[in-house]
């Protein structure tokens, strides 16, 4: 009982910023294709989507802190009411920082990943890796698992796209480099996500 209090208790933190999300306008407005990003703050911080994106209409639904567990949790109130042609996933950087082991991580991916073609069918789905960071450097490792168990996970079906931001985001001496990250070491700066819009264009044709 203790343990789902505390599991709600954990999600309320999120209610406001939800709430907001809730409010945008659910419509089809313009052309292209709607595409719903959704995920934690290396999304909601992504202030120039449609203007990167100019041929979809772009719906951004990253919330900050969030983790793959929270994203399946408000699933049905964020992403289910746009009815979305593609949806663009970054998530599960927050999982291992609140110390969740890869299997965990993988599980929650997997139980949000199983919502999506519930509800949508086969319409593009696209996991962007998780990126590599300094602040959380000491996670390196699991996050290389993590990423991995992901890609295998995705190779096994149709239209879903395993986009590779961590190898582009690392110097030549394999340490995330320091202009694409912002002060806190953790958050993307402008040039961050340039590499991140390059990533999805180099696939534009099959994920959007």
């Amino acid at each position: 009982m203790e343990i789902k209090k505390e599991f709600y208790n954990y999600m309320h933190w999120y209610e406001e910023e939800v709430r907001h999300l809730e409010s945008l306008p659910k419509e089809k407005s313009g052309y292209g294709r709607k595409v719903v990003f959704y995920g934690s703050s290396s999304i909601r911080l992504w202030n120039t989507l449609q203007e990167d994106f100019p041929f979809i209409q772009t719906v951004n639904l990253g919330f900050g802190g969030s983790t793959l567990a929270a994203g399946s949790w408000f699933f049905n109130r964020l992403v289910l009411p746009h009815s979305p042609g593609a949806v663009v996933l970054y998530s599960g950087d927050n999982d291992l920082g609140d110390g969740r082991h890869p299997e965990e991580v993988f599980l929650f991916f997997q139980t949000l990943h199983a919502k999506i073609r519930r509800y949508f069918g086969a319409i593009p789905f696209t996991f962007i890796s998780i990126k590599p960071s300094i602040a959380r450097w000491n996670l390196i490792e699991q996050i290389k698992y993590t990423n991995q168990l992901i890609r295998q996970e995705l190779a096994t079906s149709e239209n879903n796209h395993y986009v590779d931001i961590f190898s582009p985001m690392l110097d030549g001496n394999s340490y995330p480099r320091r202009d694409l990250l912002t002060e806190d070491g953790l958050h993307l700066s402008e040039a961050g996500y340039q590499v991140w819009k390059d990533a999805l264009l180099t696939y534009h044709s099959t994920i959007f």
